[in-house]
Protein backbone atom coordinates (compact mmCIF):
# COMPACT_ATOMS: atom_id res chain seq x y z
CA UNK A 1 0.00 0.00 0.00
CA UNK A 2 0.76 3.36 -0.69
CA UNK A 3 2.02 5.11 2.28
CA UNK A 4 -0.71 8.01 3.38
CA UNK A 5 2.04 10.54 3.16
CA UNK A 6 5.37 10.59 2.09
CA UNK A 7 7.78 13.48 2.07
CA UNK A 8 11.10 12.93 -0.20
CA UNK A 9 14.80 15.31 -0.36
CA UNK A 10 13.16 17.95 1.93
CA UNK A 11 15.49 20.86 2.81
CA UNK A 12 14.04 24.04 4.94
CA UNK A 13 16.54 26.76 5.58
CA UNK A 14 15.97 29.76 8.19
CA UNK A 15 18.66 32.45 6.85
CA UNK A 16 22.20 30.17 7.57
CA UNK A 17 20.36 27.59 9.33
CA UNK A 18 20.03 24.17 8.05
CA UNK A 19 16.74 23.55 9.91
CA UNK A 20 15.42 20.08 8.33
CA UNK A 21 17.70 17.81 5.62
CA UNK A 22 15.17 15.21 5.54
CA UNK A 23 15.84 12.17 2.75
CA UNK A 24 12.41 9.91 3.69
CA UNK A 25 9.35 10.32 5.81
CA UNK A 26 6.35 8.18 5.67
CA UNK A 27 3.58 7.66 7.63
CA UNK A 28 1.50 4.31 6.64
CA UNK A 29 -2.15 3.24 7.21
CA UNK A 30 -2.97 2.45 10.77
CA UNK A 31 0.69 3.12 12.47
CA UNK A 32 1.47 5.35 15.19
CA UNK A 33 4.96 6.86 14.09
CA UNK A 34 6.82 8.30 16.38
CA UNK A 35 9.07 11.44 15.87
CA UNK A 36 11.87 11.21 18.31
CA UNK A 37 14.76 14.05 18.91
CA UNK A 38 15.87 17.01 21.09
CA UNK A 39 15.06 19.86 21.58
CA UNK A 40 15.99 21.81 18.26
CA UNK A 41 16.46 18.66 15.92
CA UNK A 42 13.91 19.33 13.27
CA UNK A 43 10.79 17.79 14.36
CA UNK A 44 8.17 20.75 14.87
CA UNK A 45 9.66 22.00 11.44
CA UNK A 46 8.89 18.74 9.37
CA UNK A 47 6.00 18.33 10.91
CA UNK A 48 4.68 21.79 9.92
CA UNK A 49 5.73 21.06 6.40
CA UNK A 50 3.78 18.50 6.18
CA UNK A 51 1.27 20.75 7.10
CA UNK A 52 1.79 23.45 4.76
CA UNK A 53 2.72 26.07 7.10
CA UNK A 54 6.63 26.02 6.73
CA UNK A 55 7.42 25.72 2.93
CA UNK A 56 10.49 23.65 2.20
CA UNK A 57 13.43 25.22 0.25
CA UNK A 58 13.65 21.67 -1.94
CA UNK A 59 11.74 18.01 -1.99
CA UNK A 60 8.60 16.38 -2.67
CA UNK A 61 5.72 15.50 -0.94
CA UNK A 62 2.70 12.57 -1.79
CA UNK A 63 -0.20 11.79 -0.30
CA UNK A 64 -1.47 8.84 -1.28
CA UNK A 65 0.84 8.37 -4.06
CA UNK A 66 0.05 11.61 -5.75
CA UNK A 67 2.43 14.43 -6.02
CA UNK A 68 1.15 18.07 -3.72
CA UNK A 69 2.41 21.06 -3.01
CA UNK A 70 0.63 21.89 0.26
CA UNK A 71 0.90 25.78 0.38
CA UNK A 72 -1.52 26.19 3.44
CA UNK A 73 -2.78 24.52 6.20
CA UNK A 74 -6.44 24.81 4.75
CA UNK A 75 -4.42 22.63 1.89
CA UNK A 76 -3.41 20.10 4.14
CA UNK A 77 -6.73 19.79 6.03
CA UNK A 78 -8.48 19.49 2.42
CA UNK A 79 -5.79 16.80 1.69
CA UNK A 80 -6.91 14.98 4.75
CA UNK A 81 -3.72 15.82 6.70
CA UNK A 82 -4.51 17.58 10.47
CA UNK A 83 -2.55 18.79 13.14
CA UNK A 84 -2.98 19.45 16.61
CA UNK A 85 -0.04 22.08 18.23
CA UNK A 86 0.83 22.16 21.87
CA UNK A 87 -1.17 25.19 22.16
CA UNK A 88 -4.87 24.34 21.41
CA UNK A 89 -6.96 26.47 19.26
CA UNK A 90 -10.48 25.97 20.79
CA UNK A 91 -12.94 29.14 21.26
CA UNK A 92 -13.37 28.88 25.84
CA UNK A 93 -16.56 30.86 25.61
CA UNK A 94 -18.27 28.40 23.16
CA UNK A 95 -19.10 24.76 23.68
CA UNK A 96 -17.25 21.77 23.27
CA UNK A 97 -20.39 20.83 20.49
CA UNK A 98 -19.73 24.37 18.73
CA UNK A 99 -15.80 24.28 18.30
CA UNK A 100 -16.44 20.86 17.02
CA UNK A 101 -19.14 22.03 14.21
CA UNK A 102 -16.61 24.97 13.92
CA UNK A 103 -14.10 23.09 12.61
CA UNK A 104 -16.44 20.54 10.18
CA UNK A 105 -16.18 21.03 6.72
CA UNK A 106 -19.33 21.29 4.14
CA UNK A 107 -22.21 21.81 6.84
CA UNK A 108 -25.68 22.78 5.88
CA UNK A 109 -26.58 26.79 6.42
CA UNK A 110 -29.05 25.28 9.10
CA UNK A 111 -26.89 22.95 11.67
CA UNK A 112 -28.95 19.21 11.90
CA UNK A 113 -27.97 19.80 15.54
CA UNK A 114 -29.80 16.46 16.90
CA UNK A 115 -28.18 14.56 13.55
CA UNK A 116 -24.68 16.00 14.86
CA UNK A 117 -24.85 15.52 18.13
CA UNK A 118 -25.15 11.78 17.71
CA UNK A 119 -22.48 11.68 15.41
CA UNK A 120 -19.98 13.44 17.61
CA UNK A 121 -20.94 11.15 20.49
CA UNK A 122 -20.41 8.48 18.30
CA UNK A 123 -16.94 9.03 17.41
CA UNK A 124 -16.13 9.98 20.62
CA UNK A 125 -17.37 6.98 22.30
CA UNK A 126 -15.40 4.87 19.43
CA UNK A 127 -12.12 6.69 20.44
CA UNK A 128 -12.68 6.35 24.28
CA UNK A 129 -13.23 9.40 25.12
CA UNK A 130 -17.07 10.45 25.73
CA UNK A 131 -17.75 14.18 27.09
CA UNK A 132 -20.73 16.70 27.47
CA UNK A 133 -20.78 18.85 25.01
CA UNK A 134 -23.00 21.80 26.34
CA UNK A 135 -20.29 22.51 28.81
CA UNK A 136 -17.80 25.69 27.69
CA UNK A 137 -14.70 23.79 26.39
CA UNK A 138 -12.95 26.85 28.97
CA UNK A 139 -14.20 24.91 31.68
CA UNK A 140 -12.55 21.92 31.39
CA UNK A 141 -8.66 20.36 32.00
CA UNK A 142 -6.42 20.47 29.18
CA UNK A 143 -6.52 16.50 28.90
CA UNK A 144 -10.34 17.30 28.00
CA UNK A 145 -9.59 20.03 25.96
CA UNK A 146 -6.74 17.98 23.78
CA UNK A 147 -10.02 15.84 23.08
CA UNK A 148 -11.58 18.29 21.99
CA UNK A 149 -9.11 18.65 19.28
CA UNK A 150 -8.39 15.41 18.08
CA UNK A 151 -12.25 15.36 17.86
CA UNK A 152 -12.08 18.07 15.83
CA UNK A 153 -9.62 16.49 13.26
CA UNK A 154 -11.78 13.32 13.03
CA UNK A 155 -14.78 14.56 12.64
CA UNK A 156 -13.29 17.12 9.87
CA UNK A 157 -12.25 13.97 7.37
CA UNK A 158 -8.50 13.80 8.33
CA UNK A 159 -6.76 10.65 7.84
CA UNK A 160 -3.53 12.14 8.72
CA UNK A 161 -3.34 13.60 12.84
CA UNK A 162 0.22 15.21 13.12
CA UNK A 163 0.09 15.39 17.51
CA UNK A 164 2.91 18.04 18.57
CA UNK A 165 4.43 17.05 22.23
CA UNK A 166 0.55 15.91 23.31
CA UNK A 167 1.22 14.58 26.58
CA UNK A 168 2.93 18.00 27.54
CA UNK A 169 0.00 19.12 28.93
CA UNK A 170 -1.39 16.49 30.65
CA UNK A 171 -1.33 14.98 34.04
CA UNK A 172 -0.13 11.71 34.98
CA UNK A 173 -3.61 10.25 35.22
CA UNK A 174 -4.28 11.47 31.38
CA UNK A 175 -1.49 9.69 29.80
CA UNK A 176 -3.65 6.10 29.82
CA UNK A 177 -6.63 7.61 28.31
CA UNK A 178 -4.72 9.61 25.29
CA UNK A 179 -2.51 5.98 24.20
CA UNK A 180 -5.98 4.31 24.40
CA UNK A 181 -7.21 7.08 21.83
CA UNK A 182 -3.95 6.32 19.59
CA UNK A 183 -4.84 2.85 19.56
CA UNK A 184 -8.14 3.47 18.63
CA UNK A 185 -7.16 5.65 16.15
CA UNK A 186 -4.58 2.73 14.65
CA UNK A 187 -7.27 0.42 14.57
CA UNK A 188 -9.45 2.45 12.35
CA UNK A 189 -6.74 3.28 9.78
CA UNK A 190 -5.89 6.49 10.61
CA UNK A 191 -1.78 7.43 10.24
CA UNK A 192 -0.61 9.42 13.47
CA UNK A 193 2.56 11.28 14.07
CA UNK A 194 3.43 11.36 17.40
CA UNK A 195 5.92 14.28 17.87
CA UNK A 196 7.98 13.36 21.40
CA UNK A 197 11.47 13.46 23.17
CA UNK A 198 10.27 10.99 25.33
CA UNK A 199 11.55 7.69 24.73
CA UNK A 200 9.04 5.65 27.07
CA UNK A 201 6.34 7.15 25.30
CA UNK A 202 7.11 6.40 21.75
CA UNK A 203 8.13 2.73 22.92
CA UNK A 204 4.44 2.29 24.67
CA UNK A 205 2.64 3.41 21.78
CA UNK A 206 4.30 3.89 18.24
CA UNK A 207 4.92 1.32 15.36
CA UNK A 208 7.79 2.75 13.71
CA UNK A 209 10.28 5.34 15.27
CA UNK A 210 12.23 7.51 13.50
CA UNK A 211 14.97 9.25 15.52
CA UNK A 212 15.97 13.06 14.36
CA UNK A 213 19.30 14.67 14.82
CA UNK A 214 20.02 18.22 13.69
CA UNK A 215 17.56 18.17 11.09
CA UNK A 216 18.12 14.63 9.45
CA UNK A 217 16.58 11.44 10.31
CA UNK A 218 19.12 9.39 11.20
CA UNK A 219 17.64 6.20 11.93
CA UNK A 220 13.83 4.14 11.56
CA UNK A 221 13.50 1.41 13.82
CA UNK A 222 10.42 -0.70 14.49
CA UNK A 223 9.00 -0.54 18.22
CA UNK A 224 10.68 -4.38 18.53
CA UNK A 225 14.02 -3.96 17.70
CA UNK A 226 13.72 -0.56 19.73
CA UNK A 227 15.45 0.08 23.04
CA UNK A 228 15.84 3.14 25.65
CA UNK A 229 19.70 2.56 25.66
CA UNK A 230 19.72 2.43 21.77
CA UNK A 231 17.47 5.36 20.62
CA UNK A 232 19.52 7.67 23.43
CA UNK A 233 22.92 6.71 21.58
CA UNK A 234 21.20 7.67 18.06
CA UNK A 235 19.75 11.30 19.19
CA UNK A 236 22.96 12.07 21.01
CA UNK A 237 25.74 10.44 18.99
CA UNK A 238 25.99 8.01 21.59
CA UNK A 239 26.96 10.69 24.20
CA UNK A 240 23.89 8.67 26.27
CA UNK A 241 23.63 11.33 29.55
CA UNK A 242 23.65 9.57 32.97
CA UNK A 243 21.11 10.57 35.81
CA UNK A 244 22.62 11.35 38.76
CA UNK A 245 21.95 9.94 41.86
CA UNK A 246 19.22 11.90 44.42
CA UNK A 247 22.31 12.95 46.34
CA UNK A 248 22.74 13.04 50.02
CA UNK A 249 21.30 15.58 52.79
CA UNK A 250 21.55 18.94 51.91
CA UNK A 251 22.10 21.38 54.71
CA UNK A 252 19.37 23.60 55.52
CA UNK A 253 18.90 27.47 56.66
CA UNK A 254 15.98 29.21 58.44
CA UNK A 255 12.84 30.10 56.11
CA UNK A 256 13.53 31.89 52.66
CA UNK A 257 9.84 32.34 51.43
CA UNK A 258 6.80 31.57 53.49
CA UNK A 259 3.15 32.05 52.54
CA UNK A 260 1.02 32.40 55.84
CA UNK A 261 -2.75 32.07 55.07
CA UNK A 262 -2.64 33.90 51.90
CA UNK A 263 -5.90 33.77 49.91
CA UNK A 264 -6.43 35.20 46.43
CA UNK A 265 -8.95 34.77 43.89
CA UNK A 266 -7.56 31.48 43.05
CA UNK A 267 -5.63 30.39 45.92
CA UNK A 268 -7.43 29.55 49.59
CA UNK A 269 -6.05 29.96 53.24
CA UNK A 270 -2.79 28.59 51.77
CA UNK A 271 0.56 28.04 54.15
CA UNK A 272 3.62 26.79 52.99
CA UNK A 273 7.38 27.41 53.23
CA UNK A 274 10.66 26.95 51.70
CA UNK A 275 14.19 26.78 53.72
CA UNK A 276 17.40 27.78 52.39
CA UNK A 277 19.40 25.11 50.57
CA UNK A 278 15.22 22.82 50.23
CA UNK A 279 13.50 21.47 47.20
CA UNK A 280 10.49 21.38 47.79
CA UNK A 281 8.21 19.79 45.57
CA UNK A 282 4.78 20.79 44.11
CA UNK A 283 2.30 18.00 42.69
CA UNK A 284 -1.34 18.30 41.60
CA UNK A 285 -3.44 17.91 38.39
CA UNK A 286 -3.61 21.02 36.12
CA UNK A 287 -4.99 24.13 37.33
CA UNK A 288 -5.40 23.20 40.88
CA UNK A 289 -3.42 26.59 41.23
CA UNK A 290 -0.05 25.93 40.19
CA UNK A 291 0.57 29.16 37.70
CA UNK A 292 -1.33 31.34 40.48
CA UNK A 293 1.40 29.79 43.24
CA UNK A 294 3.84 30.78 40.95
CA UNK A 295 2.35 34.28 40.22
CA UNK A 296 2.27 35.47 43.78
CA UNK A 297 5.33 34.56 44.42
CA UNK A 298 6.85 36.14 41.50
CA UNK A 299 4.97 39.28 43.01
CA UNK A 300 2.59 39.57 40.00
CA UNK A 301 -0.48 38.89 42.34
CA UNK A 302 -0.78 40.19 46.04
CA UNK A 303 -2.38 38.64 48.56
CA UNK A 304 -6.21 39.73 49.60
CA UNK A 305 -5.95 38.01 53.01
CA UNK A 306 -2.16 36.37 54.38
CA UNK A 307 1.33 37.65 54.48
CA UNK A 308 3.96 36.64 51.87
CA UNK A 309 7.60 36.44 53.09
CA UNK A 310 11.33 36.28 52.05
CA UNK A 311 13.53 35.91 54.78
CA UNK A 312 11.34 37.19 57.33
CA UNK A 313 10.33 40.10 55.81
CA UNK A 314 6.71 41.30 54.77
CA UNK A 315 6.98 41.24 51.04
CA UNK A 316 2.75 41.21 50.51
CA UNK A 317 3.28 44.27 48.55
CA UNK A 318 6.43 44.55 47.02
CA UNK A 319 6.96 44.98 43.45
CA UNK A 320 7.70 42.42 40.69
CA UNK A 321 11.11 44.39 40.34
CA UNK A 322 11.77 44.45 44.14
CA UNK A 323 11.15 40.94 44.13
CA UNK A 324 13.80 39.82 41.71
CA UNK A 325 16.20 42.16 42.76
CA UNK A 326 15.83 40.85 46.20
CA UNK A 327 17.04 37.55 44.40
CA UNK A 328 14.20 35.55 43.32
CA UNK A 329 14.17 34.33 40.05
CA UNK A 330 11.05 32.52 38.43
CA UNK A 331 10.53 30.12 35.29
CA UNK A 332 6.95 30.40 34.46
CA UNK A 333 4.61 27.84 32.94
CA UNK A 334 4.66 29.45 29.79
CA UNK A 335 7.86 31.22 29.21
CA UNK A 336 7.03 32.88 25.48
CA UNK A 337 4.13 34.22 26.92
CA UNK A 338 5.32 35.88 30.19
CA UNK A 339 8.94 35.51 30.65
CA UNK A 340 9.91 36.91 27.20
CA UNK A 341 9.75 39.06 24.56
CA UNK A 342 9.79 36.45 20.93
CA UNK A 343 10.19 39.45 18.74
CA UNK A 344 13.71 39.78 20.57
CA UNK A 345 17.15 38.48 19.89
CA UNK A 346 18.08 35.75 22.79
CA UNK A 347 20.55 38.62 23.78
CA UNK A 348 17.97 41.17 24.21
CA UNK A 349 15.96 38.69 25.91
CA UNK A 350 18.74 38.51 28.72
CA UNK A 351 18.67 42.43 29.16
CA UNK A 352 15.13 42.32 30.23
CA UNK A 353 14.86 43.74 33.27
CA UNK A 354 18.67 44.08 34.20
CA UNK A 355 20.47 47.31 34.95
CA UNK A 356 24.04 45.78 35.37
CA UNK A 357 23.88 45.64 31.69
CA UNK A 358 23.66 49.17 30.95
CA UNK A 359 26.44 51.00 29.71
CA UNK A 360 25.63 55.27 29.44
CA UNK A 361 22.56 55.20 27.47
CA UNK A 362 23.34 52.08 25.76
CA UNK A 363 23.73 48.72 26.41
CA UNK A 364 27.23 46.80 27.21
CA UNK A 365 26.44 44.00 24.27
CA UNK A 366 29.80 42.15 24.52
CA UNK A 367 29.32 41.72 28.65
CA UNK A 368 25.92 40.25 27.88
CA UNK A 369 26.84 38.01 25.16
CA UNK A 370 29.52 36.83 27.38
CA UNK A 371 27.15 36.15 30.17
CA UNK A 372 24.70 34.19 28.08
CA UNK A 373 27.38 31.60 26.67
CA UNK A 374 28.47 31.32 30.21
CA UNK A 375 25.17 30.62 31.47
CA UNK A 376 24.20 28.35 28.49
CA UNK A 377 27.81 26.49 29.57
CA UNK A 378 27.23 25.94 33.29
CA UNK A 379 23.20 24.41 32.31
CA UNK A 380 25.35 22.31 29.52
CA UNK A 381 23.34 23.49 26.85
CA UNK A 382 24.46 24.43 23.23
CA UNK A 383 23.17 28.20 22.73
CA UNK A 384 21.10 29.26 19.86
CA UNK A 385 22.23 31.84 17.93
CA UNK A 386 22.17 35.32 20.64
CA UNK A 387 20.92 37.31 17.46
CA UNK A 388 18.10 35.18 16.17
CA UNK A 389 14.52 36.40 17.08
CA UNK A 390 13.25 34.61 20.01
CA UNK A 391 10.00 33.22 18.79
CA UNK A 392 12.30 31.63 15.54
CA UNK A 393 13.29 28.82 18.34
CA UNK A 394 11.74 25.67 19.23
CA UNK A 395 9.32 25.59 22.56
CA UNK A 396 12.26 23.67 24.02
CA UNK A 397 14.82 25.86 23.28
CA UNK A 398 12.82 28.91 24.72
CA UNK A 399 12.71 26.99 27.53
CA UNK A 400 16.40 27.05 27.81
CA UNK A 401 17.04 30.27 27.38
CA UNK A 402 14.90 30.95 29.76
CA UNK A 403 16.50 28.92 32.69
CA UNK A 404 19.73 30.07 31.32
CA UNK A 405 19.17 33.49 31.97
CA UNK A 406 16.73 32.72 35.25
CA UNK A 407 19.26 30.67 36.60
CA UNK A 408 22.31 32.41 36.04
CA UNK A 409 22.04 35.20 38.05
CA UNK A 410 22.74 32.78 40.98
CA UNK A 411 19.11 33.37 42.81
CA UNK A 412 18.73 33.05 46.09
CA UNK A 413 15.27 31.80 45.86
CA UNK A 414 14.18 29.96 42.62
CA UNK A 415 10.36 29.19 41.68
CA UNK A 416 10.55 26.62 38.54
CA UNK A 417 7.20 26.21 37.24
CA UNK A 418 7.51 23.10 34.81
CA UNK A 419 11.13 23.63 34.32
CA UNK A 420 11.59 20.15 32.03
CA UNK A 421 8.60 20.87 30.03
CA UNK A 422 9.08 20.26 26.49
CA UNK A 423 13.44 19.68 27.22
CA UNK A 424 14.82 16.18 25.74
CA UNK A 425 16.34 14.14 27.98
CA UNK A 426 19.41 15.76 28.45
CA UNK A 427 18.16 19.12 29.07
CA UNK A 428 15.84 17.61 31.39
CA UNK A 429 18.88 16.23 33.47
CA UNK A 430 20.84 19.38 33.02
CA UNK A 431 17.99 21.24 34.85
CA UNK A 432 17.11 18.61 37.69
CA UNK A 433 21.23 18.88 38.13
CA UNK A 434 21.21 22.74 38.02
CA UNK A 435 18.50 22.99 41.15
CA UNK A 436 20.43 20.50 42.72
CA UNK A 437 23.34 22.51 42.61
CA UNK A 438 21.79 25.90 43.55
CA UNK A 439 20.11 23.96 46.20
CA UNK A 440 23.59 22.73 47.55
CA UNK A 441 24.84 26.34 47.36
CA UNK A 442 22.12 27.19 50.00
CA UNK A 443 18.95 28.89 47.85
CA UNK A 444 15.25 28.05 48.40
CA UNK A 445 13.50 26.14 45.13
CA UNK A 446 9.83 25.66 44.88
CA UNK A 447 9.43 23.00 41.77
CA UNK A 448 6.18 22.79 40.34
CA UNK A 449 5.94 19.45 37.70
CA UNK A 450 3.33 16.85 36.41
CA UNK A 451 5.94 14.35 36.71
CA UNK A 452 6.18 12.49 40.15
CA UNK A 453 9.23 10.27 39.34
CA UNK A 454 10.86 14.18 38.60
CA UNK A 455 9.03 15.59 42.10
CA UNK A 456 10.57 12.27 43.79
CA UNK A 457 13.93 12.50 42.49
CA UNK A 458 14.62 15.84 43.36
CA UNK A 459 12.26 17.02 46.57
CA UNK A 460 13.16 17.35 50.17
CA UNK A 461 9.32 17.62 50.73
CA UNK A 462 6.60 17.84 48.69
CA UNK A 463 3.02 19.52 48.87
CA UNK A 464 0.12 18.70 46.73
CA UNK A 465 -2.34 21.25 45.68
CA UNK A 466 -6.54 20.54 44.93
CA UNK A 467 -8.24 23.78 44.01
CA UNK A 468 -6.15 26.05 45.58
CA UNK A 469 -5.93 24.51 48.86
CA UNK A 470 -3.18 22.34 50.23
CA UNK A 471 -4.40 19.20 50.07
CA UNK A 472 -1.80 16.91 51.58
CA UNK A 473 2.01 17.20 52.52
CA UNK A 474 4.66 14.59 52.29
CA UNK A 475 8.23 13.33 53.15
CA UNK A 476 10.61 11.35 51.33
CA UNK A 477 10.03 8.18 53.27
CA UNK A 478 6.22 8.26 52.33
CA UNK A 479 6.84 9.47 48.45
CA UNK A 480 4.57 6.62 46.78
CA UNK A 481 2.33 7.59 43.20
CA UNK A 482 -1.13 5.72 44.82
CA UNK A 483 -0.32 8.32 48.11
CA UNK A 484 0.35 11.19 46.16
CA UNK A 485 -2.19 10.54 43.80
CA UNK A 486 -4.67 10.13 45.95
CA UNK A 487 -4.71 13.43 47.36
CA UNK A 488 -4.37 15.20 44.44
CA UNK A 489 -7.57 14.07 43.16
CA UNK A 490 -8.97 13.76 46.77
CA UNK A 491 -9.84 9.82 46.65
CA UNK A 492 -9.49 7.94 50.16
Amino acid sequence: MEPLIEARHIVKRFGELVANEVERFEVRTGEVHGLLGENGAGKTTLSKILYGFYQPDAGEIRVGGALVRIATPAQARSLGIGMVFQEFSIVPALSVFENIALFMRALPAVLPRAALERRIAEVADELGMPMALEVPAGALSAGAQQKIEILKQVLAGMRVLILDEPTKVLAPQELTGLFGTLAALRARGYGVVLITHKLREVLEVADRISVMRKGRIVAVQERAAATEAGLLALMFEGRVPLADARGGARSMGGKALELRGVSTDALQQLSLHVREGEILGVAGIAGSGQRELGALIAGSTRPRRGTRLLWGEDASRWSIARIRQSGVAFVPENPLEIACVGELSVAENFTLGERRYRSGLGIDWPRVHADAQAAFARLGFRPPPLNAALRTLSGGNVQRVVMARELGKQPRVIVALYPTRGLDVRSAQAVRDSLRACAAQGAAVLLVSEELEELFELSDRLVVLRQGRLAGEFEPSAFAPEAVGAAMVHVH
